[in-house]
Order: structure tokens, then C-alpha cells, then sequence
């Protein structure tokens, strides 16, 4: 079931260094929302309610409503701005969006299947290279995760970009720049003295055994 997110907010005349600061002091965080071919807009968001809605991962790669005093509009988060030492929101950009506007977003990876994987059964361990990979869409097709099934996967080998299952309406721009941007996304490899290693330091203890 998916998400629905409304990001409440409220336009800004008071613009500038100074006056961002003024407004974090109230518990309120500086924002932007522009696109469409529409004028941007300078807003405020709560900050509370905004970080709650940051703890849902589907929020960032989500259709969003912002609700700017009582007009709803479609946006997605573009860019978010955080203190480098204290959990605090100092800015956030929101992109609107059309239902048939072409967009690029990072979507994050969700990997299957796990504990069943081939590999994994026989000793291996789940590297991920990648946690998200940005994609191409229109807006209405814009998934909220990519699923990433591994249960075939064995020891030694691993998934590219181009093993990806995508939803329909979603590429990956960067397989058109070229083979060398198919990058791997997870592998399966062998942990350090695992159990093939072991089991040649027992045949090799065995041999030793038989020739004393």
C-alpha cells in the first residue's frame, strides 16, 4: 500500500540569510517549490512534521502534495539541506511535477529473497553495492522502490544494472551511456576463511595425518 504525503505550507515574504534563521528559531524550515513553467514559490514547512515525513524512506522518491494555504500541487523532493552536526533541517526544495512530465530520481533498492539465495545457502555473503539507483519516468510512474530478486544468485557471481527487472514506463539512464555504466549492484562472495578454505586446510591436515 502506498504512501500518500501532504507537505503543508505557507509562502514566505521575508527572504534572506537572516530571515531563514529567524524562522528555524520558530521551529519552521525554509523551502522553495518551483517548475512547471510556474514562478517559484518561497515558502515555510513545519519542521517536526516535515522530519517525521523524512522517516518513511518512500517519501523520497514519492508523488508528493504540497499544500501551499489551501492549494494542493503535485512536487516531488528535489533537494534537502541538513546541518552537518545536529539533526535539524535547514533547507528543502520541492520540483512540481505533471503526471506526464519526464523526471529523474533516485530510487532506492529493495533486494528478495535473501536468506534463499543459492549462494547464501552455501556459505556465502550479500554484498550491496548500490542502496538506490536514479531513474527516468513520467511522474506517474514513478516507483516508490525497485525490487531486486537474488534467490539464483550463486558464490562468486553478481547482478548489474542491466539484470534489473524495471517497472513499466522506468529506465536507467545510465545504460545508455555505454557498457562500462553497467555497473554491478550486488554480489555473493566467499567470507574470509570460509568454509572452502577450511575445507582444504582439513584435507591438507588429513594427508599430513596419513603420511606420519
Amino acid at each position: 500500500m502506498q504512501e500518500d504525503f501532504n507537505v503543508v505550507a505557507e509562502i514566505r515574504a521575508d527572504v534572506g540569510k537572516g530571515a531563514s534563521r529567524r524562522l528555524r528559531r520558530t521551529g519552521k524550515v525554509p523551502a522553495v517549490i518551483y517548475g512547471s513553467g510556474k514562478e517559484p514559490l518561497s515558502l515555510t514547512v513545519a519542521h517536526n512534521t516535515l522530519m517525521h515525513h523524512l522517516e518513511h524512506e518512500a517519501f523520497y522518491s514519492h508523488i508528493l502534495t504540497v499544500t501551499v494555504d489551501g492549494k494542493a500541487e503535485k512536487a516531488v523532493l528535489k533537494d534537502l539541506q541538513r546541518h552537518p552536526a545536529k539533526p535539524t533541517i535547514l533547507h528543502v526544495d520541492f520540483l512540481r511535477v505533471g503526471d506526464d512530465d519526464v523526471i529523474h530520481m533516485h530510487v532506492p533498492l529493495h533486494f528478495l529473497n535473501e536468506e534463499a539465495c543459492v549462494g547464501v545457502k552455501a556459505g556465502g555473503l550479500v554484498s550491496h553495492l548500490m542502496t538506490s539507483v536514479d531513474v527516468a519516468c513520467k511522474a506517474k510512474d514513478l516507483p516508490e522502490f525497485i525490487a531486486v530478486d537474488i534467490v539464483a544468485l550463486d558464490v562468486g557471481a553478481s547482478l548489474h544494472l542491466s539484470d534489473i527487472e524495471l517497472p513499466g514506463g522506468v529506465s536507467l539512464p545510465a545504460l545508455a551511456q555505454g557498457a562500462d555504466h553497467d555497473l554491478p549492484v550486488v554480489s555473493i562472495h566467499t567470507p574470509r576463511g570460509g568454509a572452502s578454505e577450511d575445507g582444504e586446510d582439513e584435507d591438507e591436515a588429513a594427508v599430513e595425518g596419513d603420511d606420519a
